[in-house]
C-alpha cells in the first residue's frame, strides 16, 4: 500500500544497516554462525523438520536454510502465533501453502487444545512414516523445531513437551526452553521429550537469521513482529510503520462499534481488554475517523500519524520535557499492544495470489 511504503522503507533501512554491520555484537553472530552450522548438519539425520513461521508473516518469517534440503512429507511449516494474525488470511495462506505441495499446521503455542490436536497430527505422520518405511514401533522419532528468532519455537516445544508428558501419564520434572519476548535468547540446541511408546523427542534450536536482509521491506515487517532486537533502531520508526498500516486497515472501525453499554460487558469478558486498551483504541478511531486527507499520500499520513502521537501521549500519561523521550515512550507502549493483539489481528505479508 503506498501509504505504508515510506514507513517500511525508512525502518527496513535502518535494519538494513545494523545487518550490514559486520561489527554488530546481535546480528549472525558466533551463537547464530555456530546454531547454523549444527542446524545444517542434524536437518538430514532427523524424522521430521517442523519450520516455524509467524503467521503474521508467512514468507516473511520463512528460516532460509530449510530451502538446501529435499521438500517431502517430513517438511512441516508451522504458523504459530496464529491468534495475532488475521484468521480469514491464515486460511488463505495455508490454502496457498497445500497448492504448493507443502504441509502447514497453524497453531497457537499457548492453547493446549490447539497443541493436542497438533501433536496427533504429528503423532499420525509418525505412524504414516513407520508404516511406510518398515521402521520398528520401538525405534525413537526425532523431530527438529527451526526458524528465525522470536517466532515461539521455545513456547511451542514447551507445550509439546507439557503435554505430550501429561498424555502419557508419565512422571517427573518436566524440562523447560528457555522463553523470552526478545529474541535470539535460545544459545543452544536442546531435547524434550514429547510422547512415550514409541518415543518421540523435539530438538528446539536457536533462531537464525541470514546474514544479510537485502529485501528492505521483509526487514520491516521482522522489526515489527520482534524477530530482531528493538534496541537496534529507533522504536518510534516501529510505531510510525505500525500506525500507517492501522489507518489504511479495518481493524480501527470495529472500535467504533462498542457501544457504551456494551464497554463494561466486553472488558469483564475479554482478559485482552483494559481501561486503557479501551482508551487508546477510541483515540485512534477518533483521529482516524475526523481525517480528511488522503491517507495514500505521506505528506497526510504523516499528519496524521503526529496527530496520534500527540493524542497517546495524553492517553498514556506521558509527561517529558523531551519530545524525542516521550514519543519514544510511546511507541514502546503501542507497539507493545499491536504484538500482544490488543490493537487488533494483521497478517502483513500478501499472497502470491488472491483467488483463494
Amino acid at each position: 500500500m503506498a501509504g505504508t511504503t515510506s514507513f517500511a522503507q525508512k525502518l527496513g533501512n535502518s535494519v538494513k544497516k545494523v545487518s550490514e554491520n559486520k561489527s554488530s555484537s546481535w546480528w549472525y553472530n558466533h551463537h547464530m554462525r555456530a546454531a547454523s552450522r549444527a542446524i545444517s548438519q542434524r536437518i538430514p539425520l532427523v524424522d521430521f523438520v517442523l519450520e516455524v513461521r509467524d503467521a503474521r508473516v508467512p514468507v516473511s518469517s520463512e528460516y532460509g536454510s530449510v530451502r538446501y534440503f529435499p521438500s517431502s512429507s517430513r517438511n512441516i511449516i508451522i504458523l504459530n502465533k496464529m491468534d495475532l494474525a488475521s484468521h480469514s488470511k491464515t486460511k488463505e495462506w495455508m490454502a496457498y501453502f497445500k497448492e504448493q505441495n507443502y504441509i502447514s499446521y497453524a497453531i497457537n503455542s499457548h492453547n493446549k487444545e490447539n497443541i493436542k490436536e497438533f501433536l496427533n497430527f504429528l503423532q499420525a505422520k509418525i505412524r504414516d512414516l513407520r508404516r511406510n518405511m518398515h521402521l520398528s514401533n520401538s525405534l525413537t522419532t526425532t523431530v527438529m523445531l527451526v526458524g528465525i528468532p522470536n517466532v515461539g519455537k521455545s513456547a511451542f516445544a514447551n507445550s509439546l513437551h507439557q503435554i505430550g508428558r501429561v498424555t502419557a501419564a508419565e512422571k517427573g520434572k518436566l524440562k523447560q526452553a528457555k522463553v523470552s519476548p526478545h529474541p535470539g535468547e535460545t544459545k543452544d540446541i536442546i531435547s524434550l521429550k514429547i510422547a512415550s511408546h514409541p518415543n518421540v523427542y523435539i530438538l528446539d534450536t536457536p533462531g537464525i537469521l541470514p546474514p544479510e536482509i537485502a529485501d528492505v521491506e521483509r526487514s520491516s515487517k521482522l522489526a515489527l513482529t520482534g524477530a530482531i532486537a528493538d534496541y537496534l533502531f529507533d522504536q518510534s520508526e516501529l510505531a510510525q510503520y505500525f500506525l500507517s498500516i492501522l489507518n489504511l486497515s479495518h481493524e480501527y472501525k470495529k472500535w467504533g462499534k462498542i457501544s457504551e453499554s456494551d464497554k463494561e460487558n466486553q472488558i469483564m469478558n475479554d482478559h485482552t481488554q483494559d481501561l486503557v486498551v479501551q482508551a487508546v483504541r477510541r483515540a485512534l478511531f477518533e483521529e482516524i475517523s475526523a481525517f480528511d486527507g488522503n491517507l495514500e499520500d505521506e505528506n497526510d499520513m504523516v499528519q496524521l500519524i503526529e496527530a496520534q502521537f500527540t493524542t497517546l501521549r495524553k492517553v498514556f500519561n506521558v509527561n517529558s520535557d523531551s519530545f524525542d523521550t516521550a514519543n519514544n515512550i510511546v511507541a514502546s507502549k503501542l507497539v507493545n499492544l499491536y504484538r500482544t493483539g490488543r490493537l487488533g489481528h494483521y497478517t502483513l505479508d500478501s499472497l502470491p495470489r488472491t483467488n483463494y
